[in-house]
């Protein structure tokens, strides 16, 4: 009897990575293929499939390589669980991007071996991925990680300590999950400005326009500022606050070689999105000495950058977030630290891509960790 091998995803926008995937997870055994539904989709990605369900469901069966789809029974990140436990795959395939903490869990719990492919497109054929196809090549909208100092955006910590904060601005290569700490939901309101792409000038106000739209008058909770400011400023920023929602003072890095050395000494992991309800301000220890720890990290950690020293970097780093989670303990939980505990030997430093719950783990290394995605920063000349 052949093994079984199981997929999931959501394949929206069929394309020849995707059959590319299909071929090599096939070379395991029978392939059986789950799909996210339409409204687990939605739910993941804050946006409407381009195929539904139905369609996708009739393409990927027609795929020779593919013995059966069929749509996951579930919802939510883990929405093949239930369809796993029936199907009793032998291998568990994914793409390098599509690791998380709960599928090597899960699949540890029923005994399935978890397999891991690198995103190689088949001979004479281009990379493809969805995020690229469905954006046709223009600049979609950016993502934004931070990296030290965040929180001091907010007038009730920096009232305590004056600092800044420092963001870098992504390139949208993968679609980052919804309610992850990649400020998707200022994204979101970005979108009803400009639905596709930013224009291509003027980034500072650009960030001040979409500061000033997502926080209407009236609103009880105030957005910092440091989102639209990753968002919409490319390459490396910093961003001085002291008692007022917008910054006083904003720096720029675009050198190519500190970009490109950050980005061969970051990577990301997935988590899982923040849980509903999560109250971050509940129980805070907001003072001057725990805000002024914060303000003294992110310094260390700008000016490691800006002599590419690793060491001190990674110090600084893990100082910024050991600074947030004494100011905001609910920042982090025992899953979260367990997560942490698996990178520790492969990591220098680590942090939460957002404020915390789940999410993103930001991680420092000297070399590329298995399992994590790569970041892409987006540079200053996507805008001329």
């Amino acid at each position: 009897m052949n093994k079984k091998v199981f997929v999931s995803g959501c394949f929206d926008m069929l394309h020849s990575g995707h059959i590319a995937f299909f071929k090599e997870a096939s070379t395991y055994g029978d392939l059986y293929v789950g799909i996210g539904s339409d409204a687990t989709i939605a739910g993941l990605k804050g946006r409407q499939t381009i195929n539904s369900e139905q369609e996708r469901i009739y393409m990927i069966n027609a795929i020779k390589y593919v013995k059966e789809a069929f749509v996951n029974s579930g919802s939510g990140m883990l929405d093949f669980e239930e369809d796993l436990k029936k199907l009793k795959p032998d291998f568990f395939v994914v793409n390098e991007d599509g690791f998380t903490p709960a599928k090597e869990e899960l699949c540890n719990e029923l005994g399935i071996e978890l397999k891991m492919l690198s995103r190689i497109p088949d001979t004479g054929l281009p990379e493809r991925s969805t995020t690229a196809l469905r954006t046709g090549g223009n600049c979609a909208l950016p993502y934004r990680i931070d990296l030290a100092g965040t929180w001091i955006d907010q007038p009730y910590v920096s009232k305590h300590h004056p600092g800044w904060a420092i963001t870098v601005s992504l390139e949208p290569i993968i679609e980052y999950n919804e309610r992850c700490g990649m400020s998707t939901s200022t994204r979101n309101a970005a979108k009803k400005i400009w639905p596709y792409y930013l224009p291509m000038e003027k980034p500072e106000k650009l960030a001040e326009i979409l500061f000033k739209y997502e926080n209407t008058p009236g609103s009880e909770m105030i957005s910092g500022a440091q989102d639209a400011i990753g968002i919409c400023m490319p390459g490396l920023v910093r961003h001085y606050y002291d008692t007022e929602y917008w910054p006083k003072k904003i720096e720029s890095v675009h050198s190519e070689s500190i970009l490109s050395w950050l980005e061969s000494h970051i990577s990301m992991a997935l988590l899982w999105p923040r849980e509903d309800g999560l109250d971050l301000l509940k129980d805070t220890n907001v003072n001057k000495e725990n805000v002024k720890s914060l303000a003294k990290a992110e310094e260390e950690v700008w000016d490691a950058i800006q002599e590419m020293d690793l060491e001190k970097f990674a110090k600084g780093f893990l100082k910024s977030f050991n600074a947030q989670t004494t100011l905001f303990p609910a920042m982090v939980n025992d899953r979260i630290n367990k997560e942490i505990d698996k990178y520790k030997e492969k990591a220098l430093a680590w942090k939460l891509a957002g404020a915390g719950g789940g999410g993103y783990l930001i991680l420092v290394s000297e070399n590329p960790i298995e399992g994590t995605m790569r970041i892409n920063i987006r540079r200053k000349e996507a805008l001329l």
